[in-house]
């Protein structure tokens, strides 16, 4: 686990041994998130694919960069047949870990497959085209549409249960319990299907009564042979004639009342779930919208949050301490300091050394003209005294060998002087020595540029051309 503001690995620690940040409650959550995952890797495993994709779906409200959640969302939408879904989860987990991550095995399986890709087209449309009929009442035209649905991809649960709803609808509770059966083979614990299965079991088994009482009635007969003939003789023919006929036709009454009731219940009860199915499928429709609107609020949530930060960080670098630009509070100290001392210029050379760094931050802003000119005029009256000193300075260290401190005093004296040729020269010297030779070969360039027909400019073209015959 990594700390989510440093980067750093954690310890057992409840705060980052790196930069301080208190990370208890991120421990927390990513451990809840972890758990949800592992919950639904259980369920998957027992293809329980209903509870593991809402087991995923909360580890992934805890913490959406859980990739390997992600992943194996990805991968029980698949197995479902949702393949949009799959891999929306799969580009998403890309885009959070670009790299080593398994969900380019998943999308390459598919996208480098045309047949497949045209298959999943084909399976889209015909279901949406069933979809269609349904609404037109169509019936027939709806089935055979999930029929080739299915022969393109079997694993599509969602077709299954619509194929069987029209079979429960057309009264063929044996097809309708074939196709829930095939369902709860990929997905064991899926609630609309336990819920039409439940249906048709129920309209079932007024059936399988009368064939077990069928069943019955014949096993209640003896059966004995007389010489060479087989005598078929009903149980306790002898006792109770009177009351045998009295049950006799208590249950013929029974039978004939309950055919009228399954007669006519049926119809009602189809009325009834046709109304209740529609009212379930708009109040999913608004609900699947509320949540896609709920998702695209969070996300831009998390993008004004990230840009919020950004924008604080850049504006905490433009500002002092005291909430003014560092840019104006140097120039307003460079001013101050010389009109206290004008002779000492180093202080003031100090604060310019602030002004060019904190403009150098502040490129994207414009100063005032007000600053500029402040800036400027500041500029000029200490500029040459600043330029000497730095002079003095560099050519010190230069002469004693000590290009490291030369360099920087020779880059100022430049800087505040651009005429001091011999500066320029030296500097570009002092890099030669120091064994950086593409700074120098920039630098001797710029001495013959800036001071062409003179020693300097002659003396660099020589150096530049050692250089180059060193490099042959």
């Amino acid at each position: 686990m990594i700390c989510y503001q440093c980067g750093c690995t954690l310890s057992e620690h409840d705060f980052c041994t790196n930069c301080g940040a208190d990370v208890a409650l991120y421990k927390r959550i990513i451990y809840i998130s972890n758990r949800f995952y592992n919950d639904g890797l259980e369920r998957a495993s027992v293809r329980d694919l209903t509870g593991a994709i809402t087991s995923l779906r909360q580890s992934l409200k805890f913490d959406k960069n859980n990739v390997e959640a992600r992943n194996l969302l990805g991968l029980v939408y698949f197995e479902t047949g949702e393949v949009v879904a799959a891999l929306s989860e799969w580009v998403i987990s890309k885009n959070l870990r670009p790299k080593k991550n398994i969900a380019d095995d998943y999308i390459n399986m598919i996208q480098t497959n045309q047949n497949r890709l045209d298959t999943i087209n084909q399976t889209i449309k015909k279901y949406n085209q069933a979809l269609t009929y349904c609404n037109q009442d169509s019936l027939d035209l709806a089935v055979i549409q999930l029929k080739k649905v299915l022969s393109l991809n079997p694993k599509f649960i969602r077709a299954h249960q619509l194929l069987a709803l029209l079979y429960i609808n057309s009264e063929e509770w044996e097809r309708a319990k074939r196709e829930l059966t095939k369902c709860l083979e990929i997905d064991t614990n899926n609630t609309a299907t336990l819920r039409y299965l439940k249906e048709v079991n129920e309209m079932l088994l007024p059936e399988e009564g009368v064939k077990n009482a069928s069943k019955k009635k014949k096993d209640e007969v003896v059966k004995y042979q007389s010489g060479n003939e087989t005598i078929i003789q009903p149980v306790n023919i002898k006792e109770g004639r009177g009351v045998t006929s009295l049950l006799n036709l208590g249950i013929g009454l029974a039978i004939g009342i309950a055919i009228a009731f399954f007669l006519i219940l049926p119809a009602r009860i189809q009325t009834a779930r046709a109304s209740l199915d529609e009212d379930l499928r708009k109040v999913s429709e608004q609900s699947d919208a509320k949540t896609a609107t709920i998702d695209e609020l969070q996300q831009q949530l998390a993008e004004f949050q990230a840009q919020n930060e950004t924008l604080q960080q850049d504006l905490t670098a433009y500002m002092g301490q005291d909430g003014t630009l560092q840019s104006v509070e140097s120039l307003m100290k460079a001013a101050g300091a010389y009109l206290t001392d004008p002779e000492d210029v180093t202080v003031v050379a100090d604060y310019l050394t602030e002004i060019e760094e904190a403009r150098a931050q502040e490129e994207e802003h414009e100063s005032s003209e007000a600053f500029e000119s402040l800036y400027n005029t500041l500029l000029a009256l200490i500029g040459p005294q600043i330029a000497e000193s730095y002079d003095e300075d560099g050519h010190a260290a230069f002469w004693a060998g000590n290009y490291a401190d030369a360099i920087p005093n020779l880059e100022k004296a430049f800087q505040y002087d651009a005429t001091n040729g011999q500066a320029l020269f030296d500097l570009a010297n002092s890099y030669y020595r120091m064994g950086e030779e593409a700074k120098a070969k920039e630098i001797y360039q710029q001495v013959i540029e800036l001071f062409p027909n003179t020693e300097k400019a002659d003396k660099s073209k020589d150096t530049l051309a050692k250089m180059e015959g060193a490099q042959e």
